[in-house]
């Protein structure tokens, strides 16, 4: 258990900005591909009809990215521990899910950033050095300041963005013709070739992928060892779960928004293949709300969000990985005191690992960032039951207290959540059976 839990501080506003954070790293994360190109595209191509959808699926996920934070600061560990208390089984389970994952992960947030900044810097290199050079620059950037500067920069790029598109989202609205708007798929969508499996890629980033619920177990651990080096306890339980629902809430929020201004501005466009084609398309639908002054203005916070989601989906994967790689070794209670010195050898070789994997993909899909996104997104939303079923385990161990284990409401809530997930990736692994 916690140190807050034994004596945890008073929740007052000032002790949650200083515990901020864990739930902004997640908005940093979320807040990228999910939201500036899926739900952007889901406005474009089809109105409002699938505000449903995006709702959906953030409801349908609330479960598992809430066990990520609850079970670190219940238990004080993180929710790979609680893996290994399933079982070693779980473990390599979760280390083949984020094999098969995390290579197209990396290479769709990263492909996304190097088109903004070939718009906005007017770079003449491609997409594939592009990438190459944000991606060394993430290296150096933790290198120099791992969860710190981790999270700084995502305070700022995530209150930025936010501001801007709501700004923008307000003006767009007037351009909306509310009389023909539609909030539910009609027939002829629904039998339009392509829009199932446009429904698996939204879905499957929508907000995020599942594996970010076990960054977020790690986040709020590194969080409460910052708090302690300053002297403050660690954020209690309640605290984390404030900081959560603040993240989850706005990247729900701001799913609409960008689904808003695709539907308000860019309904009936086709999107570019190419990602500086799609960033300049971007920045266009802010400017044509806000007006021309905006546009650098915009295309710099939308590729600084981007930039952010790179960031952490860098720092996640790996500090994931050597979490992992320790726990199949021994659990996280019994810890040595030369663990870290491991730990942070096998970080920066799953990172390595991580950043040649990416590339290579990227040299196949380079200047097809749709069908690269499809990919990642889709490899996501076929994995997220499995995922899902891992954090409910975990959350209703033996090793959380009692009087942390989720309500009976939650518990149901979770395993509805489940089975649902489980229906439809089936029912999506069906369609493209028998699909001609």
């Amino acid at each position: 258990m916690t140190d807050s839990a034994v004596a945890p501080p008073a929740l007052t506003w000032r002790t949650f900005f200083r515990a901020l954070g864990p739930g902004i790293l997640f908005a940093g994360a979320a807040v990228g591909v999910s939201h500036l190109v899926q739900s952007t595209r889901a406005g474009a191509e089809y109105g409002f009809a699938f505000v449903g959808v995006v709702l959906l699926a953030n409801l349908l996920k609330y479960p598992a990215f809430r066990f990520g934070p609850e079970y670190a600061a219940a238990t004080g560990t993180s929710l790979l521990e609680g893996y290994r208390k399933q079982g070693r089984w779980a473990l390599w389970l979760y280390g083949l899910v984020t094999l098969l994952t995390m290579f197209g992960v990396q290479a769709a947030v990263t492909l996304v950033t190097a088109g903004l900044a070939i718009h906005l810097f007017g770079l003449s290199m491609g997409p594939l050095w592009v990438s190459v050079l944000l991606t060394l620059a993430c290296v150096v950037l933790l290198g120099f300041g791992r969860y710190r500067w981790l999270e700084r920069v995502g305070k700022v790029v995530v209150v930025t963005l936010t501001l801007t598109t709501l700004a923008a989202t307000a003006l767009a609205l007037r351009h909306v013709q509310w009389g023909d708007a539609q909030f539910y798929p009609s027939r002829e969508m629904i039998e339009r070739p392509g829009t199932w499996l446009f429904l698996a890629a939204l879905i499957g980033w929508m907000p995020s992928a599942v594996d970010v619920a076990v960054w977020q177990s790690l986040w709020t651990l590194e969080r409460a060892k910052v708090a302690r080096a300053n002297g403050e306890p660690a954020p209690s339980r309640a605290i984390a779960l404030l900081d959560f629902h603040v993240g989850y809430g706005g990247t729900t929020f701001l799913a609409i928004c960008f689904l808003t201004l695709g539907a308000a501005v860019m309904q009936g466009q086709t999107f570019e293949a190419s990602p500086h084609g799609f960033a300049a398309q971007l920045v266009n639908l802010y400017g044509q709300t806000l007006g021309d002054w905006s546009r650098p203005l915009l295309a710099l916070c939308a590729f600084m969000v981007m930039l952010s989601t790179t960031l952490t989906v860098v720092d996640g994967f790996p500090r994931a990985l050597s979490v992992l790689s320790q726990r199949i070794k021994r659990s996280e209670l019994s810890a040595t005191p030369d663990e870290q010195g491991v730990a942070d050898k096998t970080y920066w070789a799953a990172l390595v690992l991580l950043a040649v994997g990416a590339l290579t993909l990227l040299g196949s899909f380079s200047d097809r960032m749709p069908a690269m996104v499809n990919l990642a997104t889709t490899a996501s939303f076929l994995t997220a039951p499995v995922l899902s079923w891992l954090n409910h385990r975990a959350m209703h161990g033996d090793e959380v207290p009692t009087a942390d284990r989720p309500r009976r409401w939650l518990t149901v809530f979770s395993w509805v959540t489940i089975v649902a997930q489980l229906v439809f990736a089936l029912f999506y692994l069906w369609l493209r059976s028998t699909a001609p």
